[in-house]
């Protein structure tokens, strides 16, 4: 499904406020992981008070072990202190890369933003090489940005 028929459906969840933001947050991860092919683990992870950590949020997927990632470890880390976007074509390239399964082959993790800081992000497995694109980007932008309005 085409990422701008996506962009709708992620506001009406973000916009349903008779849901709990987890359960807001958990939609859209469904929704993402469900309508987009290479999207095999999709999930959220939120700064954890005011430790240099994250901690994960709602997330669609395989379990993983990876509950709180300290800033500066794995990919997830690293964009909790650049505050850039991060797009890994290929996991085994990256020194810093924290393996959650054998199966994933790239990642995309892209950060939220609520007043100028940086409050979490949402991240991306794919079991497919090299499938990110510039439209990722923007439209993991976009839900982020719609994602921010809950906080």
């Amino acid at each position: 499904m085409p990422f701008e028929t996506l962009k709708p459906q992620v506001k009406s969840i973000v916009l349903n406020t008779k849901k709990t933001v987890d359960e807001r947050l958990l939609a859209i991860c469904e929704l993402l992981e469900t309508h987009i092919d290479y999207y095999n683990w999709v999930g959220f992870y939120f700064r954890n008070g005011s430790k240099e950590e994250l901690k994960l949020g709602p997330y669609v997927g395989a379990p993983t072990d990876h509950t709180i990632i300290p800033f500066g470890k794995g990919i997830c880390g690293q964009v909790a202190v650049s505050n850039q976007n991060f797009v890994v074509p290929d996991v085994t390239a990256q020194d810093n890369y924290i393996a959650c399964s054998i199966t994933v082959k790239a990642e995309i993790v892209i950060p939220i933003f609520v007043n100028g800081e940086n409050i979490g992000q949402i991240d991306i497995d794919s079991n497919t090489p090299n499938p990110f694109t510039e439209a990722d980007e923007r439209f993991l932008e976009f839900v982020c940005k719609e994602v921010a309005t809950l906080f």
